[in-house]
């Protein structure tokens, strides 16, 4: 049977509107369920600060206090969703045996419950090291939550957990977002001798794209994380039937290895797409790969019983590694993230509170 306040405290986060008002327009934002997570680490004794990562979009920051001389072990969670369109009563939770359904439950509200408690517990245990537990805005856009965090916060490791199926994740992708435009002449559909057109000049585009999605994952790939990838996301073109089209927009993805940058992905886009297409690149994130015998993917993967892995997607991770912290991603079995019908395993949240607890005791210093 579920732990008890575990559950409540999952279902109160679920219960709490917190779509990125970023990513749909008119998103409730974060602030109610920071509000919670500070009320509930406050009332455990935790010291606790709200943080602006932006305006009406707070991070929670809250330490559990070591004795002194020990390591920081930071514990990271994401506050903010995806949409909810086509869902269900999305924000009224229902638990049926051991599965607790609802936006956010899976990506990452379990996970975010997890860490609340682990870190109640840490300061119960009287560690010599702090565990600081972060609660942070905006992973499912812009991350500018952890952005502010790593401004405000150091710490010796870091756990997030991240809905990794009770894998422990060393690494995940990055990915490079493009834009590819081609352009024509506008005309009536019936001046062939006038108009030219842009949706027809995209097709060689659409076919050097796949043919190079098609060579890289036939290439060889990262031993955890496999080759990398490309998509084409959204295409637009024309303005009306009876009309030659005078551009046509191409939006695509390509997902990166470690080692791969946006200047590297940037150059391949030009080779394949040829001086015809404009390219543009407005947005990029760097793949993510902490050394599988570093301490902490070693306690965490110890303590959880299972071999380092990697994960498909990215998350904040990057971020933390970039500013000098090593990441790894431990969070519970569900499913669901970003779809109509989403649940999280609650004795898996429970799994990873305790796989937390033992980490943070062993990393920050034992109690005395």
């Amino acid at each position: 049977m579920p732990d008890r306040e575990l559950a409540r405290l999952v279902s109160d986060l679920v219960a709490i509107d917190s779509v990125n008002p970023s990513l749909v327009p008119g998103g409730a934002g974060e602030r109610a369920v920071a509000e919670l997570v500070a009320h509930r680490l406050e009332a455990a004794g935790l010291e606790v600060r709200m943080e602006s990562a932006a305006p009406g979009r707070p991070n929670v920051v809250a330490v559990a206090r070591g004795r002194g001389g020990g390591r920081t072990l930071l514990l990271n969670a994401h506050t903010d969703t995806v949409g909810v369109a086509g869902m269900d009563a999305p924000h009224e939770p229902r638990i049926e045996g051991d599965r607790l359904y609802g936006r956010g439950a899976y990506d990452m509200k379990g996970g975010l419950a997890a860490i609340v408690l682990a870190g109640a517990a840490a300061l119960r245990e009287g560690l010599a090291g702090d565990v600081v537990v972060a609660a942070v805005a905006d992973e499912e856009l812009g991350s500018i939550g952890t952005g502010a965090l790593v401004r405000s916060v150091s710490a010796d490791a870091a756990v997030i957990p991240e809905p990794t199926d009770l894998a422990v994740a060393v690494a995940h992708r990055g990915f490079v977002g493009f834009e590819a435009e081609t352009r024509g002449v506008a005309a009536h559909g019936s001046r062939p001798d006038l108009g030219e057109d842009a949706i027809a000049r995209m097709g060689p585009a659409l076919v050097a794209l796949a043919a190079l999605d098609e060579r890289m994952r036939a290439g060889p790939g990262h031993p955890l994380l496999g080759t990398g990838s490309l998509h084409c996301s959204l295409i637009e073109g024309g303005q009306e039937l009876s009309s030659y089209p005078a551009s046509c927009v191409l939006l695509g993805e390509r997902r990166t290895l470690p080692g791969e940058t946006r200047a590297d992905v940037e150059r391949e886009l030009r080779a394949a797409l040829g001086p015809a297409v404009r390219l543009r690149v407005p947005v990029s994130r760097d793949a993510y790969e902490l050394e599988p015998d570093a301490e902490i993917a070693r306690l965490v993967a110890g303590a959880a019983g299972v071999e380092p892995a990697g994960a498909p997607f990215w998350t904040d991770a990057a971020l933390l590694g970039a500013a000098g912290i090593p990441t790894v991603l431990f969070g519970p079995r569900g499913e669901g993230a970003h779809a109509e019908v989403e649940w999280v395993d609650l004795p898996s949240v429970e799994r990873v509170r305790d796989v937390l607890v033992e980490v943070a005791r062993a990393f920050c210093g034992a109690p005395s």
